[in-house]
């Protein structure tokens, strides 16, 4: 998808899955992400992109083609398990998540998991949440947070593993607009490779430096897709709204 001499951090390669007993949700789909890439993808549901996101995790085994983490093509559970701390998955739940009884709790679990002592992942889980501006969540129940709030928890979640690339699965879901510019802020201040689903295509435009659709079961190149903005009045309400 991108023509230049980095190396892959994830490359997928005619893969082909389908759940039992319906069409394939992803059919001789072809993805390359390298350091820098920022990708938003922008679909109906039912496209497969969550799929997507699965599979490059391991968490669903392809019926064809293959999946390349960091150079290593994988296939087998032992063989994604190195890999899966260099990748921050954000989940489309974010009750899914979390798990911990606290917010503190549950930012330094990753860290605690990677091998760091108590105090670093404490340390570093107090710089994520300040970076998020969640400055005094630490001892906040996590089950008594709002939906915007979890959001921005289980980001933490992710970017205190420090991930090499994010995956983030409808990252907007449950936002109020000021907790959506905090998010845009963030992820802009990040220097992650990325690949973003949501379909808020403002909020893609604004976070990521190129948009695709997948279709037929396969991502759509630049060349393939033309995606429009245009504005205009309608008789019934003054307010002029966006088509994509």
């Amino acid at each position: 998808m991108t023509h230049n001499h980095r190396n892959p951090l994830i490359e997928l390669c005619g893969i082909r899955f389908g759940y039992p007993g319906s069409q394939p949700v992803l059919d001789r789909l072809d993805l390359v992400l390298r350091p820098g890439d920022r990708f938003g993808l922008v679909a109906p549901n039912g496209s497969g992109k969550t799929t997507l996101f699965h599979i490059i995790m391991g968490l669903l085994k392809p019926d064809r083609g293959t999946v390349s983490l960091f150079g290593q093509t994988v296939s087998t559970e032992k063989e994604f398990a190195p890999y899966r701390s260099r990748i921050g998955l954000l989940f489309q739940d974010a009750d899914d998540q979390l798990f911990s009884p606290t917010v503190l709790e549950d930012v330094a679990f990753g860290p605690l998991n990677m091998g760091k002592s108590a105090d670093e992942a404490v340390a570093l889980s107090r710089r994520t949440l300040s970076f998020l501006g969640l400055t005094g969540f630490e001892d906040k129940i996590t089950t008594k947070l709002s939906g915007g709030e979890k959001r921005l928890v289980s980001l933490a979640t992710v970017l205190a593993m420090e991930p090499e690339v994010l995956l983030l699965d409808e990252p907007t879901t449950g936002l109020d607009t000021r907790t959506k510019e905090t998010l845009k802020a963030v992820l802009n201040r990040l220097d992650i490779a990325s690949v973003v689903i949501s379909h808020e295509f403002d909020f893609l435009t604004a976070t990521t430096d190129h948009v695709y659709t997948m279709e037929n079961g396969r991502i759509l190149l630049d060349d393939e897709l033309h995606i429009h903005v245009h504005e205009h009045a309608h008789r019934i309400g003054k307010q002029p709204h966006r088509h994509v």
